[in-house]
C-alpha cells in the first residue's frame, strides 16, 4: 500500500501535459491543449487538456480524468500501479509494505505477466553482457553486424542460453510460477518437464508505449533449416501482436515531432535506422498490417512511409493489407531500396547523409507506385491491364477522404491512359455496394443504404435524480468558493458573507436531503464536512482524490468543452457568462434538485397508496393521500419560485 504523503508528492509532481504527450501529440490551443482522443477512433480532435486544472476530456467518447486516470485508462493499469508508473516517470521513490504469498497470488494475472515479462527482460540482458556465452555468442553476432552499444542498450535487446531449461529453472528459482511463465509465453510445459521458448536466440523485448515489456522477439543464431529463423511470443493477456508494433516506445516522440512514420520489416532494421539518425521508425515484425496497428500509428501522424527491398513477391504480398492504411484517411509513401538491399544492410553501406537523401528523393505515393508496379507486368495486355484497373480502383475506393480519392483518379487516369469518367464510375459502383459500406463501416457518399424500419416503443418516463444531482456537484466543484450572498447578523449587526458552497449545503442538509448517487454523495459529503469546518477543499482537491472514481468524475464535470474566442475577446465583445448568472443559476439548481427529491417520494406514495386500496386499509389510504397532497403542494410552491416551470 502506497501511503497517502507519497501520493500527494506524485500527483504534485505529474505534469498532466507531460503525461498525455507520452502518448498523444497535442497541440496548443488557447489555455489549452488539443489532439486525438487515444480512447477512440477519430479525424477531428476532441481530446482536451487542461493544464491549469489538470486534468484531460474527451467530448468525443466522454472519458476524463486526471493524470493518473489517463494512465490507467491508457494502460489498463489499477490505480496503485498507475501510481508507480508516474513515480517512477518523475523519479519519486515508492515504499511499500512487504506483501505476503497470499497478497502476491491475488495479484491481477495480467499485472504479474507484466512483472514476468520485466524480470525476463532483464535477466536477457544480464545474459548478453555478464556471462561468458553472452559476450561470445549474442554479443559477437551484434557485434558482427556493427551495431553501437548505445543502440543495444537503447531498446534493452538480450540473449537467451542454449541450454533448454535455463531461464525457466532460474525464473522458477526466484519465486515466479510455471503457470505464469507458460501463460506469459517464455515456457512450454510438456508433461512433467519445461522448456525455454527462446533457447539459444537474442532477444529483442517488444515494449509498450509506455515502455513495459509485453513480449519478445528472438532470433535464432544457428543454422538450422528444421527451426524458425524468428520467434516470438504467442498471443496472451499482455501481448496481442496485432495491436502493437515493434519500436514505438523509442519511436513515438521522434514521430509526433517529425510528422512522419518510416515503416521496415525487421528488429534490426529498426535498429539501424537509428543508427543513423533515423529515429521515427517501426517495424511490422514481419506480419501484415492491421487496423489496430495502423491506428496506433495515426494517433502519432497521419503520414506513414513503408520501406520495401528489392523483391517482388514480397512487394506484392504486403500491398494487399496497406489499403487498410488508406481506409483510415493516411497518407501514405512507398520507398523502393536498391536490388538485394535492406534498410539495416543499406544503411551501414552508405553515409547517414547519403541515406536521409535517399527516402527523401526515392518516396513515392502509394497509389502511383502500386500502378506503376501493376503495369509494368501487364505487358500491354488488355485482360490484364482491365484487371489492374480493378485492383487500383479497389485501393482508391477506401479512401474516406473525397478530394483524395478526386486528386488520385486524375493521375491514375494519365499513367493508365484511361479516362477519368472511367475510373470515377468504376469508384463509385464500388462504394455503392453492400458488401463494400459493411467491410469499410462507412456509406459511399453517392448512395446511403436506407435504415432499417424500426419499431418505436412507447417513452416510459423514468424518474431520476441523476442529472441534478450531478448539477449540484458541478456547481460546487466550480463555483463553491465564489461569494454567493451577504446578511446582516440582527444579534450583532455584523455583515455574514456566505458563499455558494455554504448556501447549497444549507439548503440541502436543512430539508434533510440525501444523493443517490454514490460518487454524488462522498463528494457532497466532503463539502458538508469543510463547511461545517468554515473551510473550503477546492477543485483540485477532487481532481486528485485518491479515489481515481471521485477523480474521474470532478474532472468530467469541471471540463469546459466551449471558450470565449480570442477574437471576441479582441473585440472587447460583452458576452454574459455562467459565473455572472450565479444568483439566478445556484437557487435554480437546488430546487430542481428538491423537485426530483419530491417526485422521487411521491411515486413510492402512489406505490403505497395502490396497495393500501388493493387491501381495503382506509386509516392507511387517507394517511398516504395527505402525505400525496403535500408533496403535490409542495412542488407546486417549487414550480411557482421556477417561473412556472412544469415539473416532470
Amino acid at each position: 500500500m502506497i501511503d497517502r504523503q507519497t501520493i500527494d508528492r506524485i500527483l504534485d509532481a505529474a505534469d498532466i501535459v507531460e503525461v498525455v504527450q507520452d502518448f498523444v501529440p497535442l497541440k496548443k490551443r488557447g489555455l489549452n491543449y488539443l489532439g486525438l482522443c487515444p480512447f477512440h477512433n477519430e479525424k477531428t480532435p476532441s481530446f482536451t487538456v487542461s493544464p491549469s486544472k489538470e486534468i484531460f476530456k474527451c467530448f468525443g467518447c466522454g472519458k476524463a480524468g486526471n493524470a493518473v486516470n489517463f494512465i490507467m485508462e491508457h494502460e489498463h493499469l489499477k490505480y496503485p500501479e498507475a501510481l508507480k508508473y508516474l513515480a517512477k516517470k518523475y523519479h519519486i521513490e515508492v515504499v511499500e509494505k512487504e506483501r505476503t504469498q497470499e497478497e502476491v497470488e491475488k495479484e491481477n494475472e495480467r499485472e504479474s505477466l507484466l512483472v514476468i515479462t520485466a524480470y525476463a527482460s532483464r535477466q536477457f540482458f544480464d545474459n548478453l553482457y555478464n556471462t561468458n556465452e553472452g559476450i561470445s555468442v549474442g554479443l559477437g553476432y551484434f557485434k558482427e553486424r556493427g551495431f553501437r552499444q548505445d543502440t543495444l542498450k537503447k531498446f534493452e535487446v538480450g540473449y537467451s542460453f542454449e541450454q533448454r531449461d535455463a531461464f525457466s529453472k532460474k525464473a522458477i528459482e526466484d519465486g515466479y510460477r510455471t503457470e505464469l511463465l507458460v501463460k506469459a509465453g517464455l515456457t512450454i510445459q510438456h508433461e512433467e518437464r519445461i522448456y525455454d521458448r527462446f533457447s539459444g536466440r537474442v532477444m529483442f523485448p517488444i515494449h509498450s508505449l509506455s515502455g513495459q515489456v509485453l513480449g519478445f522477439g528472438g532470433r535464432i543464431l544457428k543454422s538450422d533449416q528444421k527451426t524458425a529463423k524468428y520467434l516470438n511470443s504467442p498471443e496472451s493477456e499482455i501481448y496481442h501482436k496485432s495491436r502493437i508494433v515493434y519500436g514505438i516506445y523509442q519511436a513515438r516522440k521522434a514521430i509526433s515531432r517529425q510528422n512522419k512514420c518510416y515503416m521496415v520489416e525487421g528488429y534490426t532494421d529498426v535498429m539501424s535506422m537509428h543508427e543513423a539518425g533515423i529515429e521515427n521508425v517501426v517495424a511490422s515484425s514481419g506480419t501484415s498490417l492491421t487496423q489496430e496497428q495502423v491506428r496506433l500509428i495515426k494517433r502519432f501522424t497521419p503520414n506513414i512511409t513503408i520501406l520495401y527491398d528489392g523483391d517482388p513477391a514480397g512487394i506484392k504480398a504486403s500491398l494487399r493489407g496497406i489499403d487498410l492504411v488508406l481506409e483510415e484517411g493516411m497518407n501514405v509513401k512507398i520507398v523502393l531500396l536498391p536490388d538485394g538491399e535492406d534498410p539495416d544492410s543499406y544503411s551501414k553501406k552508405v553515409s547517414n547523409e547519403d541515406f536521409s537523401n535517399y527516402l527523401k528523393e526515392k518516396e513515392t505515393d502509394f497509389i502511383r507506385f502500386k500502378t506503376q508496379l501493376l503495369l509494368a507486368e501487364s505487358n500491354n495486355d488488355p485482360v490484364r491491364k482491365a484487371e489492374l484497373i480493378k485492383d487500383i480502383v479497389k485501393s482508391i475506393a477506401v479512401i474516406p477522404e473525397a478530394i483524395t480519392r478526386t486528386v488520385y483518379i486524375k493521375e491514375c487516369s494519365v499513367v493508365m491512359d484511361v479516362t477519368e469518367l472511367v475510373l470515377y464510375h468504376e469508384v463509385n459502383k464500388l462504394r455503392q455496394q453492400k458488401s463494400f459500406q459493411e467491410r469499410n463501416k462507412y456509406p459511399g457518399p453517392e448512395v446511403l443504404p436506407v435504415p432499417p424500419v424500426q419499431t418505436v416503443k412507447p417513452l416510459v418516463h423514468k424518474i431520476t435524480s441523476f442529472f441534478s444531482e450531478r448539477e449540484i456537484i458541478r456547481l460546487l466543484l466550480k463555483y463553491g468558493s465564489i461569494e454567493f450572498e451577504r446578511d446582516i447578523n440582527e444579534e450583532d449587526g455584523k455583515e455574514e458573507i456566505s458563499t455558494v458552497s455554504d448556501y447549497i449545503v444549507r439548503e440541502i442538509t436543512n430539508d434533510d436531503l440525501s444523493f443517490d448517487d454514490g460518487i454524488c454523495a462522498r463528494i457532497f459529503a466532503d463539502f458538508r464536512f469543510y463547511t461545517s469546518q468554515g473551510l473550503f477543499p477546492g477543485d483540485k482537491h477532487f481532481v486528485k482524490h485518491e479515489d481515481p472514481e471521485i477523480s474521474k468524475f470532478s474532472a468530467d464535470l469541471l471540463a469546459e468543452s466551449h471558450e470565449l474566442s480570442s477574437i471576441w475577446k479582441s473585440r472587447q465583445t460583452f458576452v454574459e457568462t455562467e459565473d455572472m448568472k450565479l444568483r439566478d443559476i445556484v437557487p435554480d439548481a437546488v430546487l430542481k434538485f428538491k423537485s426530483d427529491k419530491i417526485i422521487a417520494v411521491r411515486k413510492e406514495v402512489m406505490t403505497q397508496l395502490e396497495e393500501a386500496v388493493n387491501e381495503g386499509d382506509q386509516e392507511r389510504v387517507l394517511m398516504l393521500q395527505q402525505r400525496y397532497n403535500s408533496l403535490n403542494s409542495a412542488l407546486g410552491i417549487i414550480s411557482k419560485q421556477l417561473g412556472n416551470r412544469i415539473l416532470l
